[in-house]
């Protein structure tokens, strides 16, 4: 843990920002520990497709793949 009179450099464009998103009553550490729990929320949600979903998004992104390529050649033909 560490303790109160340990500092680290930030550049004034850091300091901004956390200074931006610093609530009332917050120490610089709760702004750097909330941002970083914030972080990990975020990718607490990848992954959580069933394989059913993730072969439908697959697929679709393949017939998408596929459209695009036909558009590009029938483009490529018109000239």
């Amino acid at each position: 843990m560490a303790t109160a009179d340990e500092q680290i450099r930030v550049s004034d464009t850091v300091k901004r920002e956390l200074d931006r998103r610093r609530r009332e009553g917050e120490s610089y550490n709760d702004v750097l520990q909330r941002m970083l729990e914030d972080d990990r929320d975020l990718m607490a949600g990848f992954g959580r497709w069933s394989d059913e979903q993730a072969d439908r998004a697959r697929e679709a992104r393949e017939k998408s793949k596929q459209k695009s390529k036909d558009r590009m050649r029938r483009l490529a033909d018109d000239e």
